[in-house]
């Protein structure tokens, strides 16, 4: 069983603050089922990297890159196009020294195809 949305994010955004990373919510959707996009920072180099929710077929959680590390106006005009989509998106950034996503979740790293 997932847990809510709301719950979930609180618990990146405790992971991150707990690794000397900074996070908050951007974007709040619907608090039990709303889809989440995680946006990293990373300081080191500036870079943004951005990480969509997915589901595969078995129903295990796992994280993609929808689009290629780009900069972060690329980012931000994806994740607008996305909430038109789906209103009840969540947006969470972490902005870290290190460029750390706190997922705990599989990640597949460079994944992203395109808008």
């Amino acid at each position: 069983m997932l847990l809510p949305t709301d719950v979930w994010t609180g618990a990146l955004i405790r992971r991150a603050e707990l690794g000397g990373a900074f996070a908050m919510v951007l974007r709040k959707g619907d608090a039990r089922a709303g889809t989440v996009l995680v946006k990293v920072i990373d300081r080191r180099d500036r870079s943004v990297r951005l990480y969509a929710e997915a589901f595969r077929g078995d129903g295990e959680r796992v994280w993609m890159q929808p689009i290629q590390a780009g900069g972060e106006g690329e980012v931000d005009a994806y994740v607008e196009r996305q909430a038109r989509i789906d209103p009840d998106l969540w947006l969470v950034e972490i902005d870290d020294a290190e460029g750390r996503h706190f997922l705990t979740e599989a990640v597949e790293e460079g994944s992203g195809g395109g808008a």
